[in-house]
């Protein structure tokens, strides 16, 4: 989505003038120079951080390839942002994605552009890994989908119990993810990197 569609999505003066009531609520001065320009530079990453509310992350799965392949595909390590609905502040880590094809096969970039569109949203971590895997299990009809997020949380780490460094894990399985404790096992050892090969790129 193009910043002026983005634009046409968000009430970018509402988010401005909101703002710049609540830096007249902390006590600041909005007409300060280092402060002048903060409610638009706000409204502008609102709407950059929010703009997966305006799309459906379905359109990315709408492309598949048929292919007689039934052993995990998996893409580990697809970094993210998102903002936690309880606090407005950001959260962030990695994806992990496996999923059994049942005839159907995704380029491997529609996975990582899934966790895009749904991690740019208010949410909580637990909502975001379920949704991921429902929406690649009703979308492929995959025999079985695991989806796995590691993430700091910044309302963990600057605020309240102020525990920096301290990481949040969610899975959802479902499928033969959920049912099949050995396929369960072997997603996770490809999550965890043990026992997989170690790949050089070499010059």
């Amino acid at each position: 989505m193009s910043e002026a569609e983005i634009g046409k999505s968000v009430d970018l003066k509402r988010i401005e003038n909101a703002f710049r009531e609540i830096l007249i609520a902390v006590g600041e001065d909005p007409e300060r120079e280092g402060l002048k320009e903060t409610p638009k530079r706000v409204a502008k990453m609102y709407a950059e951080m929010f703009q997966g509310l305006h799309v459906d992350p379905r359109i990315h799965l709408h492309k598949y390839f048929t292919e007689d392949y039934s052993e995990i595909v998996l893409v580990r390590d697809i970094s993210f942002n998102s903002m936690c609905e309880h606090h407005f502040l950001p959260f962030m880590g990695k994806v992990h994605i496996g999923y059994l094809p049942n005839g159907k096969i995704l380029g491997l970039s529609k996975l990582a552009r899934v966790v895009e569109v749904v991690s740019h949203r208010p949410q909580v971590q637990e909502r975001m890994t379920a949704t991921i895997a429902d929406l690649l299990m009703d979308e492929l009809d995959a025999s079985g989908v695991g989806v796995v997020i590691e993430a700091l949380h910044t309302c963990m780490a600057i605020r309240g119990i102020k525990k920096p460094g301290a990481t949040c894990v969610t899975s959802a399985m479902r499928g033969t993810f959920l049912k099949d404790a050995r396929t369960r096992a072997e997603f996770m050892t490809l999550v965890s990197g043990k026992n997989t090969p170690t790949i050089s790129f070499m010059e």
